[in-house]
């Protein structure tokens, strides 16, 4: 009797424990419209303060370069937690950081793509303090991911970060951030006067929603083309496909994926320098074909690369020195990592996990194109809502994903009670973000 006693206090004991951690861990989900929120009011008031671009004082130049950041140990490969921090084993094909520089006198701005799953943070909180010494400021800096799950992982610390890219190892963030800023400072060393030219072609045929949705999907393959008056030729690219060609247990392999095939193959014959960047990938999947994971990274590149192929006698680059650059500080709602569809785990648990981070959108405008990026997983049915503000302004517009930082996905506002990946285990930061990222987005177009 006298141990059913004590038995029975030991478990009112942890009853009473695990009340109060629930108490203390999870609360309701906040769905107060972002309208009505002091972080939006905030950064509607950031956004008002962006100064205005500075006019052109010289003709554009450009120049670009490229290094190649592949590390001589193994690290964990960065993308899928079923992996557990295996490390990957052979090198399928060296990873780099490529940099296009461009300057009107007036203002300058470096385009940096990373051969990773994402930019990551403590790379970006590296770089704030070190880009100075190349001349630059990090508010002068566009940067973005090829997002490919079979790269280097080991950048970031915490236990989610962990769980996605493995045991963090500041080897990892010194190495990537000393390659961008030898790659700035390399593409600066090749400046020269140069044209612009714009250039899309239509690839839905390719992607396929992953979270079922009924909106459009941004599936189109978007160009810039840069052409020195020295006849060298510089080709950025977006596009919308997941970079997920390798199978989540296949992590023996260290790899580029689709997106550095497809560079390969545009340095090979097309250009002299080609940069990938993933565009609004947060809804969509590579609709792939072949018998193995390279085979269907092969077959995947190739037929993105003969759509740009049979694009690019139609892009005629002209002189147009219009540049500018704007960084906007983005308020959010606290952290919304759900458990269940109206419960969330509180702020200070799911930075006890995570980090805190800060989060940001760029706006970069060279010529009469736009690019905006998002620090996310950004949803390509979000791009139709975007599109409008730059239609009627006679402007293209690209979209790319992993700008500076990563809060986890953003999709349309009416997903957000489904029970998918995407809308349920990696939104991170309650209702409404589709309508709130779209609204400022759009206020910056207006703003360049």
């Amino acid at each position: 009797m006298k141990f059913l006693r004590i038995l029975g206090r030991i478990l009112l004991g942890l009853l009473v424990l695990i009340i109060l951690f629930v108490a203390v861990s999870v609360a309701p989900v906040d769905r107060t419209p972002y309208q009505q929120t002091t972080y939006y009011a905030e950064t509607k008031q950031r956004l008002a303060e962006l100064p205005a671009s500075p006019e052109p004082k010289a003709p554009l130049q450009a120049g670009w370069a490229k290094v190649n950041i592949t590390p001589p140990y193994t690290t964990p490969t960065g993308g899928y937690g079923v992996r557990r921090g295996k490390h990957w084993e052979v090198v399928s094909d060296s990873i780099y950081v490529r940099s296009i520089v461009l300057i009107n006198g007036s203002t300058k701005t470096a385009i940096v793509g990373l051969d990773l799953l994402i930019t990551p943070p403590a790379v970006v909180e590296a770089l704030k303090k070190r880009l100075p010494q190349i001349g630059f400021r990090w508010e002068d800096v566009y940067i973005g991911a090829i997002h490919s799950h079979n790269s280097v992982g080991g950048w970031a610390p915490g236990l989610v970060s962990e769980l996605i890219a493995g045991d963090f190892d500041e080897r990892i963030v010194q190495r990537v951030t000393e390659g961008i800023l030898t790659a700035i400072a390399s593409a600066q060393k090749t400046l020269a006067p140069a044209q612009v030219g714009y250039g899309q072609t239509d690839a839905s045929d390719l992607i396929r929603n992953r979270i079922g949705g009924d909106g459009p999907l941004d599936g189109n393959i978007r160009l810039l083309k840069f052409q020195k008056t020295t006849g060298e030729t510089a080709l950025l690219c977006t596009f919308a496909g997941h970079a997920t060609l390798f199978d989540g247990r296949n992590g023996r392999y260290l790899s580029r994926d689709y997106p550095g095939s497809l560079v390969d193959r545009l340095e090979r014959k097309d250009a002299d320098f080609a940069l990938f960047m993933a565009g609004a990938v947060g809804s969509t999947g590579p609709e792939a074909k072949g018998r193995t994971d390279f085979e269907e990274i092969r077959n995947y590149a190739g037929a993105l690369a003969a759509r740009i192929e049979r694009t690019l006698p139609q892009i005629q680059p002209k002189p147009d020195s219009t540049l500018s650059i704007l960084t906007l500080p983005l308020g959010l709602r606290e952290p919304h990592a759900r458990i269940l569809t109206d419960w969330r785990v509180r702020p200070w648990l799911f930075n006890a996990v995570y980090g805190e981070y800060p989060s940001e959108l760029k706006a970069l405008r060279i010529g009469q194109t736009v690019m905006l990026g998002a620090p996310c997983d950004f949803s390509g049915e979000l791009v139709a809502d975007i599109k409008p503000a730059t239609d009627q302004r006679g402007l293209n517009l690209m979209v790319t994903s992993f700008d500076g930082g990563y809060i986890g996905y953003v999709t349309p506002d009416r997903y957000y009670d489904k029970p998918t990946y995407e809308t349920r285990d990696m939104n991170w930061f309650g209702p409404y973000n589709g309508a709130y990222f779209t609204e400022m987005m759009r206020g910056l177009v207006a703003k360049l």
